[in-house]
């Protein structure tokens, strides 16, 4: 399937799965979504930890995993992905959101587990599974109301043979536009980031 390059209205027939109640919850937390790293990043940093070498490597790789996937998937989608607003112009299902649906909140998990691997406060990390389960089903919940809103049969095809979260092959390869100098210009800000939680850790193991 190739995405729908055509501008659809941002308002018309809302779906029964945009009014439910779980999405409505799920609209509260995209809409202040850029809040939610703030546990996942306090916790790591604030509790004592044991630092090592072989964290830093394992979360390192971990980290630059998730973000090759951001990246992969904000090339394709356009910065768009940034936005809070639910006018969205085109149906994204080919490169890898013909893997999973949600590649960019997948690469949000595997970043954000990362940085607890490399606090070594592991205890926190079933804590930050459940609480990113919860957090992103809801979202999820949201955006795909939305996308059935606007999309209707088109986007149900694409959500019965493309899975929310663990990748799979698609059963046909489709491909499609690709912004990569976009997508890395736009990822500018999440490295800077990143940069100063590594800086932030490297104090944490330096005095803790």
């Amino acid at each position: 399937m190739t995405p729908d390059t055509n501008t659809p209205p941002a308002s018309g027939p809302v779906s029964a799965s945009e009014r439910s109640v779980l999405a409505r919850v799920g609209a509260v937390l995209f809409r202040n979504r850029g809040w939610l790293p703030v546990p996942f990043v306090l916790v790591p940093l604030l509790v004592p930890g044991h630092l090592s070498a072989r964290q830093w490597l394992v979360g390192a790789l971990i980290i630059a995993l998730g973000e090759a996937v951001r990246l992969a998937g904000v090339a394709a989608a356009g910065t768009v992905t940034r936005r809070r607003s639910r006018n969205v112009q085109r149906l994204v299902t080919y490169a890898i959101f013909g893997w999973a649906r949600n590649p960019l909140y997948i690469g949000n998990f595997l970043i954000w587990m990362g940085f607890v691997v490399v606090s070594g406060v592991y205890w926190f990390l079933p804590v930050a599974v459940v609480l990113f389960g919860v957090e992103y089903t809801l979202i999820v919940r949201y955006e795909e109301g939305v996308l059935e809103s606007i999309f209707g049969d088109e986007y149900l095809a694409y959500k019965r043979a493309t899975p929310r979260w663990i990748p799979r092959p698609p059963a046909t390869r489709e491909s499609g536009p690709h912004d990569w100098g976009e997508a890395w210009k736009s990822e500018i800000s999440t490295f800077l980031q990143y940069g100063v939680l590594g800086i932030l850790f490297a104090v944490k193991q330096r005095y803790y």
